[in-house]
């Protein structure tokens, strides 16, 4: 296994700067310095020279640099790293966010581009590397594993194979290959999936994990193939398990949903806990704007009774040895100087944000300039809808009048992604399904990309839309159109809608578009800053509420998870229901 390490221009140079021979371009003194490798905090002072920290006193020597910046005894910790993201869940585009999140203190993030991979293909995740150019942070890649997410249950815009790994993982950001989702395909050895991890090895890259539930012998064979890491952990004896058997645990701070209680139960009483990291996976614009970021799952982990120094640890020091990133995560000699300020260690609120030595947030605020840079792509239709009507959304039934039983799917509750198969009964009217329970609402998978005209059409129960439609082009990962609806006018007018802009999401009721966010790159992501943004993300959510949706936190990224054929045990996409744990198409009537 290859690990990233970080280059110093001038060695030499370098060296002369750490003996205290030469003045060093920066001391950061008067700090209570947070110590990953001993757990202790420590009065001292951070010399930093060419971008790296050259020594570290702990000794009250005297303090000679071209800059000085007394912290008045504040709290210095390293970088916050993002052990798991995909930005395109921000809805931002690679500059706007780290416009967002620098000021919270999240210096590098390692972000798996599989969402507009499975849109765009090579070319989309190449225009994810490249729009980070000159930021001052790291946006670290990780190649989609799986585009799409499962083949053979679904379409999507691309097709990765081995040989599209190897291609990608040329780039100069690449440091893994990201999560990979079809964990059956790995504890089964398919040869399709064999030649992907195959190739990474190849390539020397570290191996991200997806195994929600897996124990046993089937956790045995899925850390063999070579996945090493876990964002989707849930439960406190799936938790130790993992922990115990050496897998990498990201607790997820994610605006879909949070996983802090299930680890934190799990691993508490064990005694090292170097194998927990942080993530946070899908946090959209204004989550990041309101809350924090990598920072705010910091603080959730120390209410939750974790030791401050081993929070900070888990997400600076632990992330970066899961993904074999040498000199980060550390205030030590040779180390990267991505260090945070922080008043204290309860609030993890950020005084001031350095990276790579330069001062780039203070107080909340960015230091530095981020230039703004366009791409074609972003003004690029990826909407390849055919001309729709009223039928296309109306479930024919093998009967006539009366009722008919059908298998339908049922999410565990409001705050899961988990959702079930259902055996009911439904109400036929004129060969038509109807609707019997409140509870219940049709579900349509559009696909969107050219050459396939795939519509699947469902019952879901307790989604937690009440009544109008809800459509989405921001569907987890094949990302085709999502419509959640009452009746097929409603769900005709979202599709449309959604078709004018170029992809996002809109919400309908009574014949009325109540507001459209709009997301036309890719069907993603929006060219607009975090703050533009987050207001109209809010819109959303509002309309979303008008819709019934009044029981969930934040409702916006509910949709996203219905066509996501990884997550246990039965989901949609553009070909039909899906048994996720047979990897088969499940038939909705007999």
């Amino acid at each position: 296994m290859i690990a990233m390490k970080l280059q110093i221009k001038d060695k030499k140079a370098f060296l002369a700067a750490a003996r205290g021979e030469v003045l060093n371009d920066l001391a950061i003194t008067n700090g209570k310095i947070v110590n990953v490798f001993t757990g202790e905090i420590l009065k001292g002072t951070v010399y930093v020279s060419q971008g790296f920290i050259c020594h570290v006193d702990y000794h009250n020597e005297e303090i000679r640099a071209k800059e000085i910046i007394d912290v008045q005894g504040k709290i210095i910790v390293p970088g916050f790293i993002d052990s798991h993201v995909h930005i395109e869940s921000s809805m931002l585009t690679p500059r706007n966010f780290a416009r967002a999140v620098l000021p919270w203190g999240t210096t590098t993030v390692i972000t798996d581009p599989h969402e507009i991979g499975n849109v765009w293909g090579i070319e989309g995740v190449r225009y994810m590397h490249d729009s980070a150019d000159d930021l001052p942070m790291r946006q670290l890649i990780d190649v989609p594993s799986c585009v799409p997410s499962v083949p053979g249950l679904e379409n999507a815009g691309a097709d990765f194979l081995a040989d599209t790994i190897e291609k990608i993982a040329e780039l100069p950001r690449v440091v893994g290959l990201a999560e990979v989702m079809d964990y059956l395909a790995v504890i089964h050895g398919e040869e399709r999936m064999m030649d992907i991890l195959e190739a990474a090895e190849r390539k020397g890259i570290y191996i991200q994990g997806h195994g929600p539930g897996l124990r046993g012998r089937m956790l045995s064979a899925y850390l063999c193939g070579g996945p090493s890491t876990c964002h989707e952990t849930h439960h406190p004896k799936e938790a130790y398990e993992k922990l115990a058997q050496g897998m990498y645990l990201d607790t997820a701070n994610s605006s879909i949903a949070t996983n802090f209680d299930g680890i934190w139960e799990g691993v508490k009483n064990s005694r090292y806990l170097d194998h927990v990291c942080l993530c946070t996976d899908d946090r959209e614009s204004d989550d990041i704007l309101s809350a924090g970021h990598i920072n705010e799952g910091i603080r959730i982990m120390v209410e939750k009774g974790m030791h401050p120094v081993d929070a900070i640890r888990a997400a600076t020091y632990n992330s970066a040895q899961a993904a074999h990133l040498q000199h980060l995560g550390a205030i030590a000699p040779g180390y990267a100087a991505d260090l945070v300020v922080l008043e204290d260690l309860k609030n993890i609120n950020p005084v001031m944000v350095f990276f790579a030595g330069k001062k780039v947030a203070e107080n909340g605020q960015l230091c530095v300039e981020i230039e703004e840079k366009s791409d074609e792509l972003e003004a690029r239709n990826s909407i390849c809808i055919k001309e729709l009507s009223v039928s296309d959304f109306e479930i024919k039934a093998p009967v006539k009048q009366g009722k008919v039983k059908a298998r339908i799917f049922e999410y565990e509750n409001a705050e899961s992604a988990f959702s079930e198969l259902l055996e009911t009964e439904l109400d036929v009217l004129d060969g038509k399904i109807e609707l019997n329970d409140s509870e219940l609402k049709f579900v349509a998978v559009v696909n969107r990309y050219p050459d396939h005209d795939h519509i699947a059409l469902q019952v879901v129960k307790g989604f937690g839309l009440k009544e109008g439609a809800l459509a989405s082009t921001v569907s987890h990962d094949s990302h085709n159109l999502t419509i959640v609806y009452d009746t097929a006018e409603n769900a005709l007018l979202a599709a449309n809608e959604i078709k004018r802009v170029h992809g996002g999401m809109t919400a309908v009721k009574n014949g009325k578009v109540l507001h459209t966010l709009e997301l036309p790159v890719a069907g993603l992501l929006s060219v607009k800053h975090a703050e533009e943004l987050s207001k109209d993300a809010r819109a959303m959510k509002q309309a979303n509420r008008q819709l019934g949706m009044t029981e969930f936190e934040n409702p916006l990224l509910r949709i996203v998870t219905l066509a996501l054929p990884v997550i246990p045990n039965v989901k949609m996409s553009d070909l039909g229901l899906v048994d996720v744990n047979q990897k088969k198409l499940i038939s909705m009537f007999d």
